[in-house]
């Protein structure tokens, strides 16, 4: 069964779910959907997800939404296949689940506004407000303070093991380091930068942005 992705493959969420089926080594088909004409608020998108927001998933009769919901449906689906995503035990389970919490959380709601500001309102024409950058990237730092301090006692977030916790972080860390001139806040933290340079070094992250 071929995964159907509705959703551009440049989109941030689309590319968390990609990211995670070439890892489970899952078949899929990516389903354009322009977001520049508003194709995600079309009524025919809006049955499959009633937000209008990508991705969506379509596995033979079964929908689901919200990409942090789709990789760990995948990663248990397909729990023997690929890379192990979840940890052997359930307290690792249980680790993996934390970081992915606080990946959603803690993390990307400062990261997202960073991005927002500084990536997408130039490109929109719109002004970018220096007192909300200023204030994210105060908040993202304290937060990758915590990371630095986790990661220089594990390999990755959730232990000796590449799994979920860091697999999510990857689209928009690519930004922060890529695209909006905020890659400092990565690189002046030691343990960050390396683990920033193995997980964006995997070949299923590197297979996804040629997509």
């Amino acid at each position: 069964m071929v995964v159907k992705v509705h959703g551009p493959a440049y989109a941030s969420c689309s590319r968390r779910v990609l990211a995670c089926l070439v890892e489970k080594e899952i078949e899929f088909d990516i389903v354009p959907v322009d977001l520049l004409k508003g194709e995600q608020k079309s009524p025919e998108f809006l049955e499959l997800q009633p937000f209008g927001v990508v991705p969506v998933i379509q596995d033979g009769d079964y929908t689901l939404y919200e990409s942090r919901a789709i990789i760990r449906f995948y990663a248990e689906k397909y729990r023997t296949q690929g890379t192990d995503l979840l940890g052997k035990t359930v307290e690792e389970r249980g680790v993996v689940e934390q970081w992915l919490e606080v990946e959603g959380q803690n993390y990307h709601p400062p990261i997202y506004t960073l991005v927002v500001q500084l990536l997408f309102h130039p490109k929109l024409g719109l002004p970018v407000d220096q007192k909300i950058v200023q204030e994210c990237e105060e908040k993202l730092g304290k937060v990758l303070d915590v990371y630095e301090e986790r990661l220089s006692k594990s390999k990755y977030l959730a232990g000796d093991f590449f799994s979920l916790a860091d697999l999510t972080h990857l689209p928009f860390t690519h930004y922060l380091v890529n695209d909006i001139g905020k890659e400092h806040l990565v690189r002046d933290r030691k343990h960050v930068s390396a683990w920033w340079d193995d997980i964006s070094s995997r070949p299923s992250w590197k297979k996804v942005l040629q997509l």
